[in-house]
């Protein structure tokens, strides 16, 4: 096992990475800008570093800054969480060249991971289910229009490095594609420095559904089942659970044999997530994968019991994956996440500021996972989320109470947040009897449920 970790990252993901470091018997190293001076994160690791400014590219996005600070720390490894560097398959490479250990898959995977039209290629050569269209980039209006005409209105332009829902533009009719072509191309271009498209047939209301997957270094590859995803707003999930109620113990398996020979054929290594996109008719079609831990990783946590994080480290370390998983693996009971954003929950603005009061819910079967704290200020600079709110129940109907309960107990005072929102959502109909898809919420706002 390691003797020390760097953690490249903030906010709640940094507190959870240290947390499981800490039982491991790991010592961690912090890194912060100069906006989280006083963050959880960074008062409760080993050590702290500053490496910069409020500014994302002079912080937590700056390459040289970060494994200057692992040098100078002396750590052997370093775990990115979500987001920021985690998928950046040139600071692997930095990491890899520099002797330190990157906690995920190897920078070649993530890469060709990343690119999204690599990756469903390889997943169709697999035949991991992939959605029809385009075989590569598509680089004119006039391309995609004869694309488009092959694959069947309607269709989606995609960017090949994307994510987010950024250079992403769903189209309807012939008439309307050049204009929207051109739109995804300079959002993606802008948004990732490559502007390059590629085109998918475009499912009506679909499920979004993704599995977990874990992978050691020497070829194991076991998949940790299904989660719901199709709350989401703008491309953003609100909340997630599992298991799905559309995916059968048959379903579950053969997806997962399927992935597991697909993911070990290419190498994968450490925790991923892929995703999907499931039909009215419950048929799944692969459609991205994220090569790191997800926010939502502890509703898996909770149904089977596994330290993700833990499993992580264990992994870059060189265990096999039969001494860090238990010898049959199954569901137990259903889990349910709220990302609680400091936002306002009608306008979706961003709410920075001080924190006057912050009260989380407890009990049994609720977990909250936070860097936040009363007196603590959430700076104007970052994402807006502040807190995880997770229970796990004997059922879906058991974790639906328990979640009312616990948003009803969720204090958050000086900044505007989500709780009423994530409130509206568990009292709805629709929401209640799992009756949903990914146009949820735009159905949810247009009958003024929102708190």
């Amino acid at each position: 096992m390691f003797r020390k970790v760097l953690v490249a990252n903030r906010g709640e993901i940094a507190l959870r990475v240290l947390n499981a470091c800490r039982e491991l018997g790991i010592r961690t190293v912090a890194v912060y800008s100069e906006a989280d001076r006083n963050s959880l994160h960074v008062r409760f690791a080993d050590e702290a570093i500053c490496i910069g400014p409020p500014r994302l590219a002079d912080s937590y996005l700056n390459v040289p800054a970060v494994i200057s600070a692992a040098e100078i720390a002396d750590v052997e490894a370093i775990h990115p969480g979500y987001g920021l560097l985690s998928e950046n398959a040139n600071f692997a490479e930095v990491c890899r060249a520099s002797n330190i250990k990157f906690i995920g898959p190897p920078p070649e995977v993530t890469r060709l991971m990343g690119e999204k039209e690599k990756a469903r290629q390889a997943m169709k050569k697999a035949k991991v289910p992939i959605l029809p269209g385009s075989d590569g980039v598509i680089f004119t209006a006039e391309e995609a229009q004869d694309e488009a005409r092959a694959v069947g209105y309607p269709v989606i332009l995609k960017a090949k490095a994307g994510g987010g829902g950024r250079g992403m533009r769903i189209v309807r009719t012939p008439e309307e594609l050049p204009n929207l072509f051109h739109a995804a191309h300079t959002e993606a271009a802008n948004a990732f420095g490559n502007g390059e498209l590629y085109m998918e047939k475009f499912i009506e209301q679909p499920r979004h559904i993704e599995f977990q997957v874990l992978a050691d270094e020497h070829g194991s590859v076991v998949s940790l089942f299904e989660r719901e995803c199709s709350i989401q707003r703008r491309h953003q999930k609100l909340i997630e659970e599992a298991p799905s109620l559309q995916v059968t113990p048959d379903m579950r398996e053969e997806i997962g044999k399927t992935l597991c020979r697909c993911l070990k054929e290419i190498g994968y290594q450490n925790a991923g997530t892929v995703e999907f996109l499931m039909d009215a008719d419950r048929q799944l079609y692969f459609i991205e994968m994220n090569t790191r831990i997800q926010v939502e990783h502890p509703v898996t946590e909770a149904i089977t019991g596994i330290d993700l994080v833990k499993a992580q480290l264990r992994i870059a370390s060189g265990e096999r994956l039969e001494t860090i998983l238990p010898p049959s693996l199954g569901i137990r009971g259903h889990a349910i996440e709220c990302r609680i954003n400091a936002e306002h929950p009608q306008k979706f603005t961003p709410s920075a500021g001080q924190i006057t009061a912050f009260n989380v819910p407890g009990g049994n079967g609720v977990r909250v996972d936070t860097a936040q704290y009363a007196e603590g200020v959430v700076p104007p600079y970052y994402d807006s989320l502040i807190a995880k709110l997770i229970v796990h129940g004997v059922d879906r109907a058991e974790a639906i109470a328990k979640m009312d309960r616990a948003l009803s107990q969720f204090v958050v005072q000086g900044i505007e947040t989500s709780i009423p929102l994530h409130r509206g959502i568990f009292a709805d109909a629709e929401f209640q009897a799992g009756e949903f898809d990914t146009g949820f919420m735009e159905r949810f706002l247009a009958r003024g449920s929102a708190g």
